[in-house]
């Protein structure tokens, strides 16, 4: 079989990729690390922008404004620009869907405001809404001609003459290596903030894979330094609680009851001002008793829920304790205007591409709306470009393959003597310390050096598990080996954007140089 449109990673991007992609009457192909229903997207929350000023006045202008003055004017503004200008289209898409979104009582969709928003802009289902947009995009999906490869993990891409010409990937339940060929291949990996270990609201499979393996086969990087630290996760689990909850009224406080941010400025400035009270050896916590039961029940059921299930506080009656935590990745496989890499055919979306529309910080709410936009828009370039591709040229023999399946047969032989869990958990503490929310050219040399010494372990490791069904601890030190890759990424761009913007905040070079207002793009 050989597809027209093969994407890789089952969330919004590459959901909202598949049904565009089957619609224009491509051959289309989902491959993913794990179910569709486990991505990444069904822990976003708060809502999805689109100025369609249903309680306030809006406009695109003013989305568009908000958008790049959040991104510290780096984002790309023709992109800003189609992305907004696609938003009221896109909700049409979702709600027609069936997507069960929030609405007033003159059935007009509701909206809130999250940081950074001048207008009451985002969309929203309760504070399901991520959730409830991937069900619906995954009913929709299974209901079209799309073939789903779930539970396979992606090893490498197969690249001839700088084209793309499909995939080798391990079916996770034998360990079986499968070649899938494929005019187009669509990365929609998501991100990869795995490497800050116990210090991230994201899924543990978020290992940035998509990123490592189109980087390794010649795939240009950019915007690596740029990582979003979310203002308030659960103390303790580091467990998102939503933006929601401070856009429909809920306020920051520190152990002296005391208010010490405008909770609704943007992500960066309040995960800054969180942090500094800690530093300060001060507890903070997220208030939103006033807004009383019936309405968290109504409008924040999860985040009560959550509350109440990993901090064990009931936030109708008592604070609940936060701090920062990783987020979201801005930088990831450059794009251009098309949703293509410097690799001819491949194509990548959503939080693992940098479509340049966040810059150096997400204005909240955009996520789930460049998903969809772009997604869909990917899916239909995507089908355009294998349009032009003759199958022929697709005549891959499986001895351009045999370095995967060499590499597989070596690793389970090796006998491990370096435990790589253990590495993995120190990892992300020092990666959280030196390239946190706060980072300077001392610690970030030392955090270099810290994670070559761990690459320069990884022929000591491996897996004591040698069974070849469902071998979890294969999985996870594949993904182990992905971190290591991204983390130097991270580090390198770090280190060389001397100056601090957005998210990326350098003690050393605490202010905006203008030297540095291009992107850092990374290539092997």
């Amino acid at each position: 079989m050989i597809y027209d449109v093969l994407i890789i990673g089952s969330g919004g991007a590459g959901l909202s990729c598949a049904i565009e992609a089957s619609a224009e009457g491509a051959k289309v192909a989902v491959l993913s690390k794990t179910y569709p229903t486990k991505s990444q997207t069904s822990m976003a929350q708060g809502g999805i922008n689109a100025p369609l000023g249903n309680l306030t006045k809006d406009s695109i202008e003013l989305h568009i404004q908000d958008t790049l003055k959040s991104s510290v004017k780096f984002a790309d503004e023709q992109m800003v620009t189609k992305m907004v200008k696609n938003a009221p289209k896109s909700i049409k898409w979702l709600d027609d869907m069936g997507v069960v979104f929030s609405r007033f009582s003159d059935g007009k969709i509701a909206q809130r405001r999250l940081g950074g928003a001048s207008s009451k802009r985002a969309c929203y289902a309760q504070d399901y809404t991520g959730l409830k947009i991937l069900h619906s995009l995954y009913d929709t999906a299974l209901n079209k001609n799309i073939d789903f490869f779930n539970e396979y993990m992606l090893l490498d891409l197969v690249v001839k003459d700088n084209r793309v010409l499909g995939v080798n990937a391990m079916e996770i339940k034998n360990s079986k290596i499968h070649l899938i060929k494929a005019k187009s291949v669509v990365m929609a990996t998501g991100g990869y903030l795995a490497i800050y270990n116990n210090f991230t609201t994201n899924s543990t499979a978020n290992t940035g894979d998509g990123v490592a393996v189109a980087y390794r086969c010649g795939a240009e990087i950019s915007d690596m330094e740029f990582v979003q630290f979310h203002p308030t996760s659960l103390k303790n689990s580091k467990v998102l609680i939503s933006e929601s909850a401070r856009g429909e009224g809920g306020i920051l406080l520190n152990q002296k009851g005391e208010r010490f941010v405008d909770e609704l400025t943007t992500r960066d400035e309040v995960s800054r001002e969180i942090f500094k009270q800690i530093q300060d050896g001060n507890e903070v916590f997220l208030d939103i008793r006033a807004l009383g039961e019936e309405f968290i029940n109504e409008n924040l059921p999860q985040e009560r829920k959550l509350s109440i299930h990993y901090e064990g506080v009931d936030p109708v009656e008592k604070l609940i304790p936060i701090s920062p935590s990783a987020h979201y990745s801005m930088g990831g496989i450059n794009v251009d205007e098309n949703h293509q890499t410097n690799i001819e055919g491949l194509f990548a979306v959503g939080e693992c591409a940098n479509a340049k529309v966040h810059g150096a910080n997400r204005l909240g709410g955009n996520s789930l709306l460049e998903i969809v936009v772009f997604g869909r828009e990917a899916g239909r370039n995507a089908t355009d470009f294998a349009k032009n591709i003759d199958t022929k040229s697709l005549n891959i023999s499986m001895s351009q393959c045999l370095n995967t399946f060499s590499e597989m047969d070596k690793l389970f032989a090796k006998t491990p003597t370096v435990d790589f869990y253990q590495k993995k958990l120190e990892l992300g503490r020092e990666f959280f310390d030196k390239c946190g929310i706060f980072r300077d050219e001392k610690s970030l040399l030392k955090l270099k050096e810290f994670v070559q010494k761990i690459d320069d372990l990884t022929d000591l490791m491996g897996i004591a598990d040698k069974d070849r069904v469902f071998n979890t601890n294969l999985v996870e030190y594949l993904e182990f080996l992905n971190i290591i890759t991204i983390a130097k990424l991270v580090i390198d761009s770090a280190i060389e954007r001397k100056e601090s913007r957005g998210a990326h905040f350098r003690t050393d070079y605490p202010k905006i140089d203008e030297k540095f207002e291009n992107h850092i793009v990374l290539k092997k």
